[in-house]
C-alpha cells in the first residue's frame, strides 16, 4: 500500500511538473515573440465578439419571429392565420387565401335602412382602399351595447379581404407599466399582416379617456400617449375601428384621429320584427338540419314573432337573439323536443325581468 501511494505521489508530481513546463514554455515563447501575443489577443477578442454577436442575432431573430407569428396578449380574437394553424389546416388556409370570395358586409346584420346604406358605403370604400393600396380611414362606432358593432366590424373585414383582430380597452389598465409595451406590440404585429388588418378595439373609452381628468393614472396616461403616437398618421397596413358606449369620454387627440363616426341605436319595431324572424329561423326552424330537430307546437309562430317584436321595445339585438336562443334550449330540454307557446312566453318574461334590472342598474349608475 505504501509503495502504491508513493508511486501515485510521484505520478502526480510528474504531471504538475510537465504542466508547469508546458505553460512556462508557452509564456516564454509569447514573450520572445510579440507577434504571437497580438495573435492570441486578437483570437480571444474575436471569439468573445462571436459569442456576443450570436447571442444578439438570436435575440433579434426571436423578436422578429415573435412580431410576425406571436399573437399579442391584448388580442382576444383574430382571423389572422398563424404558422401553427396553417400547418394544422393547410387546405383550409389555401382556400381562404386564394379562393375565398368577398362576403356581404351586412349579411346577418339587421340595422336601420339609413344606417345600412351608410355602412355599405364605408364597406365598399374600405374594400377598394385595400385593393388599391390606399390609406385606410379610422372609424368610430358608438351606441348602446348589443347593437351590432362587433358583428359589423367582422363582416367589414371579411368583405374587404382583411384579417381582423379584436382587443378590449378594459384589458389595458391591469397591465400597469407593461401596458405601453403591450400596445406597441399590438401595432407592430398589425403592421406585419400580409392581407392587411382591421384592428377593432371594443370599450375603447376604458383607456382612451381625457388626460386632464384626475381618474387617469400615470400608467394609463403613458398607454394613451403610446396609442396616440402609433396612430398619428393613417396607415395602408391596418384600419383602426373603435367601439364605445361613452365616446364623450375620449381624449380630444383621439377624436382628432377618427375619420368616420357612426351611431348605432337600439332597434325600432321594423328592425325588431326582422330580427325576431331571423333568429327564430336560425335557432328553431333550421334545427331540422341538426341531429335533433325541434318540433313546433300547435301555435302560429308568425303571429308569435310579431307579438315578440311588439313587446321587446327597448331590447338590443343581442337581447333578442339570446331570447330566441333560450327558447331553443328549452325545446331541447323538453322530453319530446317540442317548442310550445308557453315556453316562449316564460322565456320572454325572464328576458323582460333581466332587461328591467339592467335598466335600473344603469339609471342608478348615472345618478
Amino acid at each position: 500500500i505504501k509503495l502504491k501511494a508513493e508511486e501515485q505521489r510521484k505520478t502526480v508530481l510528474e504531471s504538475i511538473k510537465t504542466a508547469g513546463t508546458v505553460v512556462g514554455t508557452g509564456i516564454t515563447t509569447l514573450l520572445e515573440n510579440p507577434s504571437k501575443i497580438l495573435m492570441a489577443t486578437g483570437g480571444i477578442t474575436l471569439l468573445a465578439l462571436g459569442v456576443y454577436s450570436a447571442r444578439g442575432a438570436t435575440q433579434t431573430a426571436v423578436k422578429y419571429l415573435d412580431s410576425r407569428l406571436g399573437k399579442p396578449s391584448l388580442i382576444r380574437e383574430t382571423s389572422r392565420t398563424t404558422l401553427l394553424t396553417a400547418l394544422r389546416s393547410p387546405v383550409k388556409t389555401i382556400r381562404r387565401y386564394f379562393f375565398s370570395k368577398a362576403e356581404d358586409s351586412l349579411q346577418g346584420v339587421v340595422l336601420d335602412p339609413a344606417l345600412e346604406s351608410r355602412l355599405r358605403e364605408i364597406a365598399i370604400a374600405t374594400r377598394f382602399t385595400k385593393r388599391n393600396y390606399g390609406l385606410f380611414r379610422n372609424l368610430l362606432m358608438h351606441g348602446p351595447p348589443g347593437t351590432g358593432k362587433t358583428l359589423f366590424a367582422k363582416k367589414l373585414a371579411a368583405h374587404s379581404g382583411l384579417d381582423y383582430a379584436i382587443m378590449t380597452g378594459g384589458d389595458v389598465a391591469p397591465l400597469g407599466r407593461e401596458a405601453v409595451t403591450a400596445i406597441h406590440k399590438v401595432f407592430d404585429w398589425s403592421q406585419t399582416s400580409g392581407r392587411g388588418l382591421l384592428l377593432f378595439i371594443d370599450e375603447a373609452d376604458a383607456f382612451l379617456r381625457k388626460r386632464a381628468t384626475e381618474k387617469i393614472g400615470e400608467d394609463m396616461r403613458a398607454a394613451l400617449n403610446a396609442f396616440l403616437y402609433r396612430t398619428g398618421e393613417q396607415s395602408s397596413r391596418f384600419m383602426l375601428v373603435l367601439a364605445s358606449n361613452e365616446p364623450e369620454q375620449f381624449d380630444w387627440a383621439v377624436n382628432d384621429r377618427l375619420d368616420e363616426m357612426v351611431q348605432f341605436n337600439l332597434p325600432t319595431l321594423a328592425e325588431r320584427r326582422r330580427m325576431t324572424y331571423l333568429y327564430f329561423d336560425t335557432y328553431i326552424l333550421r334545427s331540422a338540419e341538426r341531429r335533433r330537430p325541434i318540433k313546433i307546437g300547435p301555435f302560429d309562430f308568425e303571429k308569435k314573432c310579431e307579438e315578440l317584436a311588439q313587446r321587446t321595445d327597448g331590447f338590443s339585438g343581442r337581447e333578442i337573439a339570446k331570447l330566441l336562443a333560450a327558447c331553443q334550449a328549452s325545446a331541447y330540454a323538453s322530453e319530446d323536443g317540442t317548442l310550445t307557446e308557453e315556453m316562449i312566453d316564460k322565456k320572454f318574461r325572464d328576458a323582460l325581468e333581466s332587461h328591467r334590472k339592467k335598466v335600473e342598474w344603469r339609471a342608478e349608475e348615472e345618478r
